[in-house]
């Protein structure tokens, strides 16, 4: 991809010790051999920054072209009544260029609130050890980081040196997702804002007058309530054996950092002899840091411990989102916005 927005930031190397590298095994998210992937391009990651803030986030800030790109392009583009081709053509990036001040990466120094835990290693796999946790929090401090980012270990690994030393005070280069405001409305609880704050959401947002979800697409639309596309998150949207409930519901409620009760007769895949259990709230909880309760009975949607599989995994039924696109999109609805699921 060609870009014509201005301000790409070249990468540093950074000093310190081997951390990063030390790291990289540590997070339970498994990266694609180098040489099966494409070289990180700071130009399609600018892309992917700029849309991230303008409300059409292709997922994971990752450098690299996909469908996910491919869906937040087209949804940009409907948006600004561009021919919609997927593609970061000369139109959509003149339209891009108009927020060029809006950097791909930042160099940001750690201090200790971004590396504070608790976390939680080795973590369990079994839903009855995982019952017994304080918090379904992350692995590492990597993993915190890359959420923090809207990315994933990985690709901090490759924006910076892998002997950068995770400590207080050095300078590590992130992808740009540092929102506009913090200024969360006062009435949040204080868990909720500090989770809001911990992923990096932007506290304006515009209020949905309808969602929808896209079977075909994988995408979730938001339209303002002056029936406009306001903005468009990637989604995972169900299974053969659990499929997208088609028809149209309402946001009965918000949970924000939801304990999960474990019911295994609601998944085909899990025997019903095992026990129930019910899971502490954290990040890497199975419905992440949000559940919006649907009026269609055991559905919601919700956030995820695994982001980077949004769109190419499939759920019991749910709706699923990156846990920063499912804390934002928790900030646009309310009880009662109407939820239309379609094919």
């Amino acid at each position: 991809m060609r870009s014509v927005i201005a301000g790409i930031v070249g990468t540093v190397a950074l000093a310190g010790t081997a951390a990063l590298g030390q790291q990289a095994s540590q997070p339970k998210k498994t990266a694609t051999a180098t040489a099966q992937r494409p070289v990180l391009s700071q130009d399609i990651l600018h892309v992917q920054v700029i849309l991230d803030h303008l409300g059409f986030p292709p997922g994971v800030l990752d450098g690299r072209e996909g469908q996910s790109l491919t869906a937040a392009l087209k949804g940009f583009q409907i948006s600004r009544q561009l021919p919609v081709t997927g593609k970061a053509d000369q139109l959509t990036l003149q339209a891009l260029h108009q927020h060029r001040a809006i950097r791909p990466t930042r160099f940001i120094r750690l201090t200790p609130e971004m590396l504070a835990g608790p976390y939680v290693r080795p973590f369990p796999k079994d839903p009855q050890a995982q019952a017994k946790l304080k918090t379904m929090g992350y692995r590492s401090a990597l993993e915190k980081l890359a959420e923090m980012f809207h990315t994933t270990p990985e690709v901090l690994i490759e924006l910076n040196s892998p002997d950068t030393h995770l400590a207080p005070g050095v300078p590590v280069q992130f992808p740009n997702a540092i929102p506009a405001s913090r200024n969360y409305p006062a009435d949040l609880k204080p868990e909720w804002r500090k989770t809001l704050d911990d992923l990096n959401v932007n506290a304006v947002q515009p209020k949905a007058g309808r969602i929808v979800v896209d079977k075909s697409d994988k995408v979730l639309r938001v339209f303002g309530r002056d029936g406009k596309l306001a903005a468009q998150f990637n989604v995972t949207t169900g299974s053969t054996k659990d499929p997208l409930p088609i028809g149209s519901w309402k946001v009965r409620g918000i949970a924000t950092n939801p304990d999960f009760h474990y019911n295994p007769k609601l998944f085909w895949d899990v025997s019903d002899k095992k026990p129930e259990a019910l899971l502490p709230p954290g990040p890497n909880s199975p419905v992440g840091v949000v559940w919006i309760d649907l009026s269609k009975e055991h559905y919601g949607i919700h956030g995820t411990p695994e982001p980077h599989l949004i769109g190419r995994s499939e759920s019991h039924g749910c709706i699923r989102l990156a846990n920063w696109d499912a804390a934002r999109l928790a900030l646009m609805v309310e009880p009662g916005t109407p939820a239309v699921f379609q094919e």
